[in-house]
């Protein structure tokens, strides 16, 4: 119980921040195009900055040698729901193909993120950001191809420049040089990189809070379907991965763990959306089960932590 109520502690300090968002929306003073504007900043400068800055430390190969066992956990446990997901949804139609990806990928970028560097510092970002490269590698693959309705729907030279040169893989390959290279970045420049990492949190909470009070729940509270598919990602996915992590305690960094676990129980992602809109899904399905399950994992979250906190 007392990790729940430490998780939730800083759950509620996130959604704090969210209800800023949400406020400023309501207030006019975010409107569509700075909310966008506030994405772009978070995906091309922000986040790059922060992975590089969590990077910077003594170079120890026992954690390199974690990092890489962290990839192939992230990358089984992405491919072990992709497998139970196409076993849920078997159809190809709008709705199914929303709530395969809906199921598989989580917001462990912009939720994940905050509360692991919240809970566990910088080095729980250290390993949970291998879960996001992961996340964009599969998504840009697998997540696209369920989501086209034609083979022209984008070029498979565009794909792959998207998934190996994304700002995410971009900031992970740089910060991974500089700590495998054993160097340590002059002030001049780790001071302005440390500054923009520091606006990860609020920003990212503010730009899901302004989307969270346009957001319409109706498509969810209408859908058995929808209730199965959040039940399955802020539930029993991540309680899944703990189960099979458990027999790894003791051997594999605590740390490490649970930054997956963070990762893995955070809301559906964004890009659910964002695809959904523009391969002409169902994207009011989509955009409900972003905001729904946002809100729920308020609860769910903590709890997910504090289980995997109390076993592993």
């Amino acid at each position: 119980m007392e990790n729940f109520f430490t998780v939730a502690r800083q759950v509620f300090v996130l959604f704090a921040l969210i209800g800023a968002g949400a406020l400023m929306r309501k207030r006019g003073l975010i409107n569509e195009a700075a909310a966008s504007g506030i994405v772009n900043v978070l995906i091309i400068a922000v986040t790059p900055c922060l992975i590089i800055e969590v990077f910077q430390r003594p170079f120890n190969a026992a954690m390199l040698r974690e990092l890489g066992i962290a990839f192939i956990i992230a990358f089984c446990a992405h491919i072990a729901i992709i497998i139970a997901s196409s076993l849920m949804w078997r159809r190809k139609d709008d709705s199914s193909c929303v709530l395969r990806l809906a199921t598989v990928f989580s917001n462990a970028g912009f939720m994940g993120i905050p509360l692991e560097q919240a809970i566990f510092g910088d080095i729980g970002v250290f390993y949970g950001i291998t879960y996001v490269a992961t996340f964009n590698f599969i998504i840009w693959s697998w997540g696209l191809a369920v989501m086209k309705k034609r083979s022209g729907d984008g070029t498979m030279a565009s794909n792959w420049k998207i998934m190996v040169l994304n700002p995410g893989t971009v900031g992970l390959s740089t910060g991974l040089a500089l700590f495998i290279l054993r160097i340590k970045l002059p002030g001049m420049i780790a001071t302005p990189i440390s500054m923009m990492a520091s606006m990860n949190t609020p920003l990212a909470m503010i730009a899901i809070g302004y989307y969270l009070a346009g957001a319409n729940l109706g498509a969810v509270m209408r859908s058995y379907s929808a209730y199965v598919a959040s039940l399955a990602r802020l539930v029993i996915y991540p309680l899944a991965l703990v189960a099979a992590l458990y027999p790894l305690r003791g051997i594999l960094e605590r740390e490490m763990m649970l930054a997956l676990v963070t990762a893995a129980s955070a809301p559906v992602a964004a890009m659910v959306a964002m695809f959904s809109a523009k391969f002409d899904r169902d994207t009011d399905l989509a955009v409900g089960l972003v905001s729904g399950t946002t809100l729920l994992s308020m609860l769910t979250m903590p709890a997910a932590i504090a289980i995997a906190m109390a076993v592993l």
